[in-house]
């Protein structure tokens, strides 16, 4: 029995480890610390920053984040503000690690740190599953 019992709470641990660990709800707060378009238009290119934060808050690999932070930086240049999607581009490959204790960081839907690592078909349904607020 005393052999049993440490394999047991290991494996109660590990149970919960994977049922304990879904992600937080999505939330955006547009362009984090960067404005969310111009003087004239304030919210120009809100939209491409929530889709870019909903592609954060999932996390995933490093190639994953490169891609969801050159896709921002796309968006925002064809919608003609290219030096902001510089700008941006710059800004999210700094200030968006996911060990950096930041609410933006990547992966910051679930337990921090994550890291980087692939998502898991468990964790994709468990995303898709998460009700997320319109845009």
């Amino acid at each position: 029995r005393v052999v049993l019992a440490p394999i047991m709470v290991a494996h109660m641990l590990a149970g919960c480890a994977g049922s304990c660990d879904y992600p937080r709800s999505f939330t955006s707060d547009g362009c984090s610390c960067f404005p969310d378009g111009t003087a004239a238009d304030p919210d120009a290119w809100r939209e491409h920053c929530v889709d870019h934060d909903r592609a954060y808050w999932a996390g995933g690999t490093r190639a994953d984040r490169k891609a969801a932070d050159e896709k921002l930086a796309a968006a925002l240049a064809a919608d003609g503000h290219p030096m902001a999607g510089r700008l941006t581009y710059a800004g999210t490959r700094v200030g968006g690690h996911p060990l950096l204790p930041f609410s933006w960081r990547w992966g910051y839907g679930w337990k921090y740190p994550r890291g980087y690592r692939p998502l898991s078909a468990d964790e994709r349904a468990a995303l898709a599953a998460t009700e997320c607020p319109a845009k």
